[in-house]
């Protein structure tokens, strides 16, 4: 792991290859549509194929570690693999694991993903902050000491979320607001007051795409992480309507409408390179 923040690690790597963030979502029907079985050996082969095709050209990668843990051991040791292969070729790799716990158990997750040593090393981890912000401290500690991140989940996009993520704190603040707020104060004391105006902070949220426009400040002098384009309906042009001002620093995650024009390499790459240019379009690189 580089002791360059991964704030600044992502804000040149989204200036050089442009923003998108690929998701690696290794569904059943995504191995059928490329012909495979829904095995470890089919699971490696789809994989290392988009990992072939896109590493050298995108700048975010983002595999969600629930298909891979599905297979077991032989799973989790292609998501190392494959987490390896794209940081040898340059790319950032989001582990998409929401890990959330407290105190030594949060550090082993701390310990597992974002320690440089760690078995599944990573560049930045999807976190839950719903046993108090102050859970995430083990994680904020090892992301620091690594030069990794963390993505927080802050507005989700899922029916369920504003159950939690909108409800009232005690001190006033929504939950989401509350998370927000935690995140600025990091990327604050990380950053200082002289930092330009475009530097990004390594504490992220996860802020869907889809979501209904807002009233929460967004701009947490860090990255937004937005899931939820292509084919889960968000679209570029909408990025600027949900997250406003703070667009620059979004990270547009798009995995089925990438992953769905495999196997093909050409085929994907074509589809990333169609998919970046848009981004790149509405969010100014």
């Amino acid at each position: 792991m580089s002791n360059e923040p991964f704030g600044a690690r992502l804000r040149a790597a989204m200036d050089t290859r442009g923003p998108l963030c690929v998701g690696i979502d290794p569904h059943a029907h995504l191995l059928d549509s490329w012909g495979l079985p829904d095995t470890p050996e089919g699971l490696a082969s789809f994989t290392y194929g988009v990992v072939d095709a896109l590493a050298d050209r995108v700048a975010v990668f983002k595999p969600q570690s629930a298909f891979f843990e599905r297979f077991g051991s032989a799973g989790i040791a292609v998501l190392e693999q494959a987490t390896i292969r794209l940081r040898d070729a340059g790319a950032l790799v989001i582990i998409d694991a929401k890990r959330g716990d407290i105190g030594s158990t949060m550090a082993g997750y701390a310990s597992a993903y974002l320690a440089e040593k760690g078995p599944l090393a990573c560049d930045a981890l999807t976190v839950s902050p719903y046993l108090g912000f102050g859970s995430l401290q083990p994680a904020i500690d090892e992301a620091r000491a690594a030069g990794a991140g963390l993505f927080v989940l802050a507005l989700t996009s899922n029916a369920e979320g504003p159950q939690f993520q909108s409800a009232r704190t005690v001190a006033g603040p929504t939950v989401a607001g509350a998370v927000l707020d935690g995140l600025r104060e990091l990327n604050g004391t990380d950053l200082g007051s002289d930092a330009p105006a475009d530097a990004l902070g390594s504490f992220g949220a996860v802020v869907g795409a889809t979501i209904a426009s807002t009233d929460e400040d967004l701009d947490v002098r860090g990255p937004l992480l937005a899931p939820g384009l292509g084919a889960q309906g968000g679209t570029a042009e909408g990025l600027t309507k949900v997250f406003g001002s703070a667009v620059r620093n979004v990270v547009p995650s798009s995995s089925r409408e990438i992953l769905g024009a495999g196997p093909s390499a050409a085929a994907l790459q074509d589809a990333a390179d169609r998919a970046n240019d848009g981004f790149r379009r509405v969010l100014g690189y």
